[in-house]
């Protein structure tokens, strides 16, 4: 039997089970802004503090929809673990992606993770199914669902 046989056995006894939960991160006006510089994206509810608190629903900024998208990476790395024989984890996209509700600048966010899937992609290949939520602290509806694929590349 092969680590990718292994692993497969592994993977598929978890599906439908949570793998974690990821560590908060605060959405500063600071992250808001650097995200903006470095996408060209200066749309003013993300950057005009007091425009966006007269003009919008939200009391102020909200965070692009992807920068929350892109932080899916640091959550995903608190709360996944590398299998043994793993070589790497490749970013493969994403099966669905819906962004349900604002991020207020000032809020927290974390992401919770489900196994959903896993299938043999190649002698060497899982490919791996998550369901992914991100949750923003004290809100009823998470900002992000996604269902993102990742391959995991063994030895």
């Amino acid at each position: 039997m092969t680590r990718t046989d292994t692993a497969l056995q592994e993977l598929e006894s978890k599906i439908g089970q949570e793998i974690g939960v990821s560590n908060w991160i605060e959405i500063r006006q600071e992250l808001i802004d650097s995200f903006a510089d470095v996408t060209r994206d200066h749309q003013w509810i993300h950057l005009d503090p007091e425009k966006a608190a007269k003009e919008t629903p939200y009391g102020g900024t909200i965070a692009h929809g992807f920068l929350t998208l892109s932080l899916c990476s640091r959550f995903a790395y608190d709360v996944i673990e590398p299998m043994d024989g793993e070589r790497m984890a490749i970013n493969y996209g994403f099966n669905k992606l819906r962004f349900l509700s604002p991020v207020p600048c000032g809020s927290r966010l974390r992401g919770r993770f489900r196994l959903r899937n896993a299938v043999r992609k190649s002698d060497a290949g899982i490919l791996r199914t998550l369901a992914l939520s991100v949750e923003v602290e004290g809100g009823d509806t998470p900002a992000l669902v996604a269902e993102w694929l990742g391959l995991i590349v063994f030895d």
